[in-house]
């Protein structure tokens, strides 16, 4: 098992793509940034950022219930990505 959340290839990825979203919401024009780029930058950030908090969590069934949430905001970012390919 890692000792680092550094060394955890879903975790990498998770950032990667997170950071990736936030740079091509950045240059959307205020509305749709204001109110579906918004929701797509939480959520995708909010992948990356449950598989940490589980990662530091001390029991193996709390570090799973945060990987389903983690699982529960790729949906979710799913959805809203949908959403922003179809308005545009």
């Amino acid at each position: 098992m890692s000792n680092r959340i550094e060394e955890l290839e879903v975790y990498n990825l998770s950032e990667a793509f997170a950071d990736r979203v936030w740079f091509i919401v950045a240059k959307w024009e205020y509305f749709a940034k204001d109110t579906l780029g918004k929701q797509i930058v939480r959520s995708s950030d909010s992948i990356g950022a449950n598989i940490a908090e589980g990662f530091g969590r001390y029991h193996y069934k709390e570090n799973k219930n945060f990987c389903y949430f983690s699982r529960g905001s790729v949906i979710e970012t799913k959805g809203w990505l949908k959403k922003a390919t179809q308005e545009a």
